[in-house]
């Protein structure tokens, strides 16, 4: 299946959100047709914003309107499932506008999926990232011996979050991998309504400076990998 990888370099949310929507109607238009074309997938860097899921929780953004605008960050309350996350400068955003029936898969094996490409692209940096349970997204943790000897896990941090929709088979919205972001911007809220977890990037994780165009081309090439694509 082919597919086109678009890198927009910085475009703001609601300028991204409109392009999403129209290359989604227009693969659903495609629909039906004799073609190998799966879709598109997006890179972004947006300037600041919050963005709240559908079904999530507005206490867990902590400023007020006032200090948002003060800090030059929007917010928008969107279509896509999970709570409140930020994106912003060092962030890769990616958003898979994909047509699932053509891939012959399903949303939960979608969200695996995007999963295990982020898990391997960290990987490449020698992150050992994973899952966990109830909570979608990668995430990394300290394994560490207690009292008794036995291997405990903790300081849960979040490195890529996700939320995505799903309409007749075609994907939208997608995930949200820190590269070299400015963590200070997940103080302000309860990042994907967790309270008792943190937030990290594989800057702050290597000591070392990885921009967005490095890692966004790590990620493309294991999505394509564990979709089966190739660009065209």
């Amino acid at each position: 299946m082919r597919v086109e990888c678009r890198w927009v370099g910085r475009m703001p949310y609601k300028e991204c959100w409109e392009l999403q929507q129209q290359l989604f109607d227009e693969l659903l238009a495609k629909r039906g047709e004799e073609s190998d074309f799966a879709g598109t997938i997006i890179f972004v860097e947006h300037p600041a914003v919050y963005t709240l899921g559908k079904s999530g929780n507005i206490s867990n953004m902590l400023i007020d309107e006032a200090r948002l605008n003060a800090l030059g960050a929007e917010f928008y309350h969107i279509d896509r499932g999970g709570d409140i996350t930020f994106h912003g400068e060092g962030q890769v955003v990616c958003y898979p506008i994909l047509d699932l029936q053509k891939l012959g898969i399903g949303l939960k094996r979608y969200i695996e999926l995007l999963e295990q490409s982020i898990i391997e692209a960290v990987a490449e940096y020698g992150i050992g990232a994973c899952r966990l349970a109830g909570a979608t997204g990668v995430w990394l943790c300290d394994r560490v011996s207690n009292a008794e000897g036995e291997s405990i896990e903790r300081n849960w941090r979040k490195i890529c979050a996700i939320g995505v929709k799903a309409s007749r088979y075609v994907t939208m919205h997608g995930l949200a991998l820190n590269a070299s972001t400015d963590l200070k911007w997940f103080t302000m809220i309860n990042p994907c309504g967790f309270v008792d977890k943190g937030v990290t990037s594989i800057s702050k994780e290597l000591f070392r400076e990885v921009s967005f165009d490095e890692a966004s081309k790590v990620l493309c090439e294991k999505l394509l990998a564990n979709f089966g694509l190739v660009k065209g």
